[in-house]
């Protein structure tokens, strides 16, 4: 990603001269474009766009982008976010036991990979500690149960704005959320479900696929919503198994379509690469 660049998203019905418009503004204010990418979905009538430009020689503040480009809004209904290459996302991690998503994160948070910042990780066990520690990420056990679920998720809502997160990423963290949780972030909660959604959603999905005889396993990455499993679908992976698997390889073989699937998600949201529509998503190239 360029330095000094910023992104836009738009979303908007669907009609002649919208790219003109847009490429006209930026223009305007003498924008280099260096990528610009969209999408029209002809049944629901609506046009999706990213473009992204370099701010060196832009001469619009982009602390007043939002005036300036309020008109061009309002005259094409649309929807829009910008945002700033030189700001990284701050991103949580959620995880309950199992490590191997949680550690595929950390490792490309790492490399530089991920662009963000990682300000803290929760949990509702200890198991993960030593390793979240180890990169030197600040680790918080909340303790889930039926019986202490509210004051469990103020608790984590009060961890999350002190640190100013911006994207919430469920790596195996084995605990529905609530409709308040869900609705506090929209779009900003990423989880990976260890199947081929929508086959074999909810508990336990190696297991019905293993007694359902399936020659195919998969991986999800999908946002968060009040339905479980139902959440706009970002990424989807599979791989072939035969009858010679049992229960344990598919989850050893799972496991690596789950790392895999998980970490394009939250790359391409870190990257403004992803529009969300009609429960379903646009990813930009």
């Amino acid at each position: 990603m360029n330095p000094h660049s910023a992104t836009l998203l738009i979303s908007c019905p669907d009609k002649k001269g919208l790219v003109s418009a847009i490429a006209n503004f930026l223009m305007t204010y003498n924008a280099n474009i260096l990528h610009a990418d969209q999408h029209q979905d002809g049944e629901a009538k609506l046009f999706l766009m990213r473009v992204q430009w370099d701010l060196d020689g832009f001469t619009l503040p982009m602390d007043d982008f939002a005036a300036a480009f309020a008109p061009i809004a309002a005259e094409h209904d649309m929807r829009w976010q910008v945002s700033l290459s030189s700001r990284k996302p701050r991103m949580a991690i959620f995880v309950s036991k199992y490590e191997h998503c949680l550690v595929d994160l950390l490792h490309r948070w790492r490399i530089g990979e991920l662009d963000c910042e990682i300000p803290l990780v929760i949990s509702n066990h200890e198991d993960c500690r030593r390793i979240v520690e180890f990169n030197g990420i600040p680790y918080h056990v909340i303790p889930v149960s039926k019986d202490n679920k509210a004051e469990a998720e103020a608790e984590q809502f009060r961890l999350l704005e002190e640190a100013g997160v911006d994207l919430i990423v469920l790596a195996r963290y084995m605990q529905v959320l609530s409709h308040d949780f869900v609705t506090r972030y929209p779009n900003k909660v990423i989880n990976i479900h260890h199947s081929f959604l929508p086959a074999f959603d909810g508990a336990r999905p190696y297991h019905r696929a293993f007694a359902r005889g399936v020659k195919l396993i998969g991986a999800t990455s999908h946002y968060v919503t009040e339905d479980l499993d139902e959440g706009p679908i970002i990424e989807q992976e599979v791989m072939r198994i035969s009858h010679r698997d049992d229960v344990d390889d598919l989850v050893q073989k799972g496991r690596d379509l789950e790392k895999v699937v998980l970490s394009r998600a939250v790359r391409w949201h870190l990257d403004n690469r992803l529009l969300s529509y009609n429960n379903k998503t646009v990813v930009f190239d």
